[in-house]
């Protein structure tokens, strides 16, 4: 079995995030620079990706609006910042699971990635909102999986990561697709466990968890 990528290994730096005109160096600007996501998490939940403005994203973190402007080009800059730090939280949080429980076979490593991304879900500000829905940097992994559009849409994006987690369990070379479809039906059903209840509905979650395993159970072709 290939060793499990530790979270700092699933976090590979990508600098500067999508969105970002730069990545801080100095720990002050890190730290205003995390203020700033913070507060744009924080107004995602209070009044939506409509309601966000800059002006008040800075409010918020206490940081001049100008300081903003040096580390984002605008609005979706910042959310496409946040989106990338969500999912690098996502792969921290399922690579820190799969190293607790040992090697995973299907049916584990489908309950550890649905049951961390419900855990976020609920608990961390903004994501309810956005989730990873501005990734669009295609990782270097993406390299052999030529069925795969030059960019990458969301879901395909991170199924490259979650490949990359499962080491030898999705070395098939079918899993590259196998993963994006997975990710695309993963999706649909966890959004509407939280349509049908804030928290999330554990009958869904069940179901989302028992839909994916069983696809990705049956033995990928190789494209």
């Amino acid at each position: 079995m290939t060793p499990q990528p530790s979270a700092s290994t699933a976090r590979a730096p990508r600098a500067p995030a999508a969105g970002a005109r730069r990545r801080p160096v100095q720990q002050r600007s890190q730290e205003r620079y995390e203020r700033l996501l913070d507060a744009c998490a924080g107004l995602l939940d209070e009044s939506g990706s409509a309601g966000l403005t800059t002006k008040e994203v800075a409010l918020r973190a206490e940081v001049p609006i100008g300081t903003l402007y040096q580390f984002f080009a605008g609005k979706e800059g910042l959310l496409a910042a946040l989106a990338e730090r969500n999912l690098a939280r996502f792969l921290d949080g399922l690579a820190r699971r799969v190293a607790a429980a040992g090697p995973p076979d299907l049916a584990s490593f489908t309950d550890h990635a649905v049951d961390e991304f419900v855990a976020m879900k609920r608990d961390v500000p903004g994501f309810g909102h956005l989730d990873f829905g501005l990734v669009d940097t295609v990782p270097a992994e993406v390299d052999d999986l030529h069925l795969l559009d030059a960019e990458l849409d969301n879901n395909a994006a991170v199924a490259v990561r979650l490949r990359t987690i499962g080491g030898e369990l999705f070395a098939a070379p079918g899993y590259a697709l196998a993963l994006r479809v997975a990710m695309e039906c993963a999706d649909a059903v966890l959004k509407l466990a939280f349509r049908a209840d804030p928290a999330g509905d554990p009958a869904l979650i069940a179901e989302c968890k028992r839909l994916v395993c069983s696809y990705l159970a049956q033995t990928p072709p190789a494209f």
